[in-house]
């Protein structure tokens, strides 16, 4: 998509939109750092390691500060540092501090005393937030990762038109029994069953309106599903490059192979899969809504029409049942979302994904493009 489509990002039209915010309403940001009391004096942003904390600082936080806050009639626009999770969806620590030096709680000096919260973080912290928002009763949204393309494009959309448009996907691919997913690799092909069992389908759309807690992810743009069986064999690219082949069963991974690349990485995954189960369930498949450029961060790049993903582990945020509590250890309660694009996975093709529904199939996804079928749900 020409960068030229995009109009310039807006803090305020992002935050308004979003939002919808009544007049007085408290907002604060939350950034991640290693040492989050280098919150202190700002001294973090000496650290030219940190570009996400200091888009926190630059972009969001004075921008409140400096005209954001009247334009939009909001209070507060204050900052506070915790300590890095390590792990996508991680539950968060309590301890916080803020520019003054002084250590706080996010549970109590934080949570229950603003009514919006935008998190800014190196890792995901969507799971962890909404829980808490339900228990605090704030609205918030989850930016991690947030780079220069994502604020030029991703946050600089029309959220109105998004929500709009992922109504007219989820629709059509809603109450859906299953999905299978056919993946082409080192000259092999497998395929990836999904049952949805007719469940209604969610969306991820970047409104947070009104008085229901909630947290958004932006960007936003996802039709998702939290399958409730799983079976087939799927590969994946790992972090530092191999690629290993998961065999599925009882909707969880329950073994993985290794396909090219370092052998260390696979056995590594297959021990955690050993000692925690849990860690390898299937708990969500999600579909791309947004023609966006590819960030080279998944937080986008997942929301790009012609791309899926699916991800294991925790799934309480989405309405799944995988909670923090199930896990045989805390540190592997994470959410990770497994994307396939043509710039994230370019060994792995998706030369179909089909979806069956009311004893009909219907082609979604052919070779990362989508299907006529969306296309015309869009032209709707």
């Amino acid at each position: 998509m020409d960068k030229q489509k995009f109009p310039p990002f807006s803090l305020t039209r992002l935050l308004n939109t979003v939002f919808a915010p009544k007049s007085g309403e408290r907002i604060a940001i939350l950034i991640d750092l290693v040492d989050p009391q280098e919150i202190k004096d700002f001294a973090f942003l000496k650290d030219d390691k940190l570009p996400i904390q200091r888009r926190a600082h630059d972009v969001f936080y004075q921008g409140l500060k400096n005209g954001g806050l009247a334009e939009l009639k909001l209070t507060g626009g204050d900052i506070f540092a915790y300590q890095i999770t390590g792990g996508s969806n991680l539950d968060l620590p309590d301890k916080a501090y803020d520019p003054a030096g002084h250590e706080l709680s996010l549970e109590k000096d934080i949570y229950p005393n603003y009514n919006i919260i935008l998190c800014i973080s190196t890792y995901s912290a969507t799971a962890p937030l909404t829980a808490f928002a339900k228990k605090y009763g704030f609205r918030g949204a989850t930016l991690h990762g947030v780079n220069d393309i994502i604020l030029s494009t991703g946050l600089a959309v029309d959220y109105n038109e998004v929500s709009r448009n992922g109504e007219k996907l989820r629709l059509g691919l809603t109450k859906a029994d299953s999905f299978d997913i056919d993946y082409e690799v080192e000259g092999k092909k497998y395929t990836l069953t999904l049952l949805t069992n007719k469940q209604e389908a969610q969306k991820s759309h970047g409104l947070c309106r009104g008085e229901k807690p909630d947290v958004a992810n932006l960007p936003a743009g996802e039709i998702y599903f939290v399958p409730e069986g799983a079976e087939g064999i799927f590969p994946m690219r790992y972090e530092d490059g191999t690629l290993g082949l998961m065999e599925v069963s009882k909707g969880r991974v329950q073994k993985a192979t290794l396909l090219r690349g370092n052998q260390s990485t696979v056995d590594a995954h297959n021990q955690k899969l050993k000692s925690d189960p849990v860690t390898g369930e299937l708990g969500e498949l999600g579909f791309g809504t947004q023609e966006l450029p590819p960030s080279g961060r998944d937080i986008q790049d997942e929301k790009i029409l012609g791309t899926l993903h699916v991800a294991t582990g925790r799934s309480d945020h989405l309405g799944g049942h995988l909670t923090p509590d199930k896990f045989a250890s805390a540190k592997n309660a994470t959410h990770d979302d497994i994307l396939f694009s043509p710039t994230k996975t370019p060994e792995i093709k998706v030369t179909q994904v089909r979806m069956h529904r009311a004893g009909k199939q219907e082609v979604v996804i052919e070779n990362y493009r989508p299907s006529n079928y969306l296309r015309q749900l869009l032209a709707q």
